[in-house]
């Protein structure tokens, strides 16, 4: 169970708590007038706040009752990452208007705050198969990249996301004094090589950009947009090829390969489907997919816990080594 703090008058889970008072002195400040911030929008919005959710670790969230139901309240915290920020996550969903992603009841811009439709278990929670999973989050992905980008979202070679993770994982390989095989990493570095030279702007869509599971969310009652009974929430939004996206879902399940006999076997299998689902080339999501496990695992390790990131870079070797 993840323990909480007790912050003035509201209780903040130990994670948001963790990154706000380890990120900069600007989330610190966060933290502190939190309780503050939290008070206005009761008033301003007529609210009452439940318990906050756990889970996440960069943003306030609670459950609420509103004068016309139940709704659940997102408060961010500052972030200094120039690949999010609260305006674009917003702006997604405003123009999703609920087709594929969580529908926003009310705003607070300078605030950093959302008011959105009250949604039930993850998917990751719900415990589906991974095949069942993987065929829903392709319904869900068809929608979601149907939102048109901002105006002012725009995209070159050199910000494209395959540049990005190029120089992440070559950056916290050395940082973290190589925890994982030279192997795996040269292969991740010759797929992003490969995704950098095939970048075609035309083919870029609005992708989330961490739709996993957990980012998958039960709609409560049958609705317009959500005809897979699912929903995303936390998009990132950029643009990129949407084989991107199916990269992210494949670098999921490590317990399931690491558990098998033939973990490349069974990870093409994955691979397929996603291919056949969305409609989308099977090799290239099998790259981004690498990409993903590698520069995940190594993200986790250096900014999370070694442990949990040991597993992707263990089913990164066993695809090779197999």
């Amino acid at each position: 169970m993840d323990r909480t703090d007790h912050t003035g008058s509201i209780v903040v889970p130990e994670r948001v708590r963790l990154r706000a008072e380890q990120s900069s002195s600007q989330t610190r400040q966060w933290l502190k007038d939190l309780p503050a911030l939290i008070a206005e929008l009761e008033q301003e919005w007529e609210l009452s706040m439940g318990q906050p959710l756990s889970g996440g670790s960069s943003a306030y969230v609670a459950p609420v009752k509103t004068a016309s139901g139940n709704a659940v309240i997102k408060i961010d915290m500052p972030s200094q990452d120039r690949t999010y920020s609260f305006q674009q996550e917003r702006d997604t969903l405003i123009r999703a208007n609920g087709h594929g992603y969580v529908r926003v009841l009310k705003f607070d811009y300078e605030r950093r705050a959302l008011l959105l439709e009250q949604l039930g278990l993850s998917m990751q929670e719900s415990t589906l198969e991974p095949k069942q999973a993987i065929r829903l989050l392709c319904k869900i992905l068809k929608q979601a990249w149907l939102v048109p980008p901002g105006a002012d979202q725009t995209m070159n070679a050199l910000e494209y996301k395959a540049q990005t993770l190029a120089q992440l994982i070559s950056e916290l390989w050395d940082k973290l004094e190589r925890p994982c095989s030279e192997e795996i990493v040269s292969q991740a570095l010759e797929f992003a090589c490969r995704r950098m030279n095939a970048f075609d702007r035309e083919r870029c869509v609005l992708v989330h950009g961490d739709p996993h599971p957990a980012n998958a969310l039960q709609i409560l009652a049958p609705r317009a947009g959500a005809e897979s009974g699912y929903v995303f929430v936390d998009p990132e939004s950029f643009l990129c090829e949407p084989e991107y996206d199916l990269g992210v879902v494949m670098r999921d399940w490590n317990e399931e390969l690491l558990a098998t006999a033939d973990p490349l076997a069974l990870a093409h299998d994955y691979c397929e489907l996603l291919a056949r689902e969305s409609g989308l080339d099977e090799a290239t999501i099998w790259e981004w997919g690498f990409i993903e496990r590698v520069s995940t695992g190594l993200y986790i390790c250096a900014y999370g816990s070694s442990e949990y990131g040991q597993p992707f870079f263990k089913t990164a070797q066993r695809l090779l080594d197999t």
